[in-house]
Order: C-alpha cells, then sequence, then structure tokens
C-alpha cells in the first residue's frame, strides 16, 4: 500500500527547481530522529509533497520514493539515513502554509501540528485533499 509524506526543505539550500534538474536527489541532512524514523518508513514507490520552508512556506511538487533508506554519507556520526527522491511533478497551484492552517479540515496535519519535523506522515484523505487543493491531477 503506498504512503504518503511531506518533506521540508530550504529553498536557498536546496530547491525544487534543482530537484527536477537532477530528477533524482538523495535526501541527506536529516538530524531529527522522529524525521530519520519517518525516513526509514518510507518505501520505494510513496509518494511525498516537497514544501519549500522558510522562504515560500508552499508544498511546490510531488516526489516519489525511488530509493529505501541507506546510510547517510554526509552524517559524521550516528545512524542518519538518507532515502532517494525522484521528482514527479509541480504543484499545479502551489498550496500555501497560510491555506493548510486556515482550512479546518487539515487541522490534525503533522505540518501544522508538528511544524518543525522535516519529514512528516500525510494520511491519504489529507493527500488526495491538498492533491485538489493544488490541482494535481496526477
Amino acid at each position: 500500500m503506498t504512503a504518503y509524506w511531506l518533506i521540508k526543505s530550504e529553498p536557498d539550500a536546496f530547491s525544487w527547481d534543482q530537484q527536477v534538474v537532477n530528477r533524482v536527489e538523495p535526501w541527506t541532512g536529516v538530524r531529527s530522529h522522529q524525521a530519520r524514523n519517518n525516513l526509514k518508513a518510507m518505501k520505494t514507490g510513496d509518494f511525498a509533497f516537497f514544501y519549500h520552508s522558510n522562504i515560500g512556506r508552499e508544498i511546490v511538487g510531488i516526489v516519489r520514493i525511488a530509493r529505501e533508506y541507506y546510510p547517510d554519507a554526509t552524517a559524521e556520526s550516528g545512524d542518519w539515513v538518507a532515502v532517494d527522491m525522484e521528482a514527479v511533478g509541480p504543484m499545479p497551484h502551489p498550496v500555501t502554509l497560510a491555506t493548510i492552517k486556515a482550512d479546518p479540515a487539515l487541522a490534525d496535519l503533522a505540518l501544522v501540528r508538528l511544524s518543525r519535523l522535516s519529514v512528516a506522515p500525510v494520511s491519504p484523505e489529507h493527500w488526495a485533499y491538498i492533491c485538489k487543493l493544488g490541482g494535481w491531477k496526477g
């Protein structure tokens, strides 16, 4: 069964445009235990919203998990992992954090409840709802 996720990236460090150019990119540098555990739970073929944090604060695209977790080569020590993300497509109408926070149907979304978590699960219901808000038909 496909699972759904939300991944955050600061666009001045790594943007959706860079993800598109690179097509498949290792998702490295996660140093939160909860976010790491979410990376470990991802399976090939799962989907994730690509969210620009800090600048823009909006869901701008969709990626597919292309490779399940493996050791993060950027980690100096510890049990940190990476996964490979493949660009699927841009969100036709980016869904802003303000829109998400203003919608009672999304009040229990991890992006709202756990705002500092960089890798978070998204329920199938929330996934479909946000895709509809953003005009995604894929």
